[in-house]
């Protein structure tokens, strides 16, 4: 069963893995990161880790069974109860609805641990299994807007706190979720993950 965590120090290589692994599915859809991302990694983790230290970003791993990275979810420039949603997913594990769990759990913390009051996220038009998480996760189109010259949508959460649930409970929700998306999600694809 796939695990969310914060992102820490220690998580780096792995990111860089999955990163280089994705490189070509993920420029597929969205602008490629460029080979300076990748001969500056390390001195870009910790700039990222700076962020979220200081409260501004939330960036978050999916790790598999092996530790290894599956996908990212992060909330940039959190400020006055809002921030932005980005989240991109392996190849190898898109179409299986990791995508829709990871960005449930991420709204959820949203709402109880980051004390959000709402989300926006954009996706391209063509783009539409980013789209469909996005709708299956409960966000709402509210207009359109232009991402690397490429017509998207931009969408909107408004958050309440979910009812509490003890970790046993959080546990099985997850693992039913990820069974039972897996039939009804397209394909995850790259999202609307707009940091470095």
């Amino acid at each position: 069963m796939p695990e969310l965590e914060l992102l820490r120090a220690d998580h780096g290589p792995a990111v860089l893995a999955f990163e280089r692994e994705n490189r070509a599915y993920f420029a597929a859809t969205i602008p490629d990161r460029g080979d300076d991302y990748f001969a500056r990694f390390d001195e870009r983790h910790r700039a990222l880790l700076a962020e979220q230290d200081a409260g501004v970003c939330r960036f978050h791993v999916v790790l598999g069974e092996e530790g290894e990275v599956l996908g990212r979810i992060n909330l940039v420039d959190i400020a006055e109860g809002s921030a932005e949603l980005g989240y991109r997913i392996a190849e190898r594990a898109a179409g299986r609805g990791l995508a829709t769990w990871a960005v449930h759990r991420v709204c959820a913390l949203a709402a109880t641990r980051y004390a959000l009051t709402s989300l926006r996220a954009r996706a391209k038009v063509d783009n539409a299994a980013s789209r469909a998480v996005l709708t299956r996760t409960g966000f709402t189109p509210t207009g359109t807007v232009l991402l690397s010259g490429t017509p998207a949508l931009t969408y909107h959460l408004a958050l309440t706190a979910p009812p509490a649930t003890d970790a046993a409970t959080e546990t099985t929700s997850a693992a039913t979720h990820a069974r039972t998306s897996a039939a009804t999600d397209p394909g995850s694809g790259p999202g609307p993950d707009r940091r470095p």
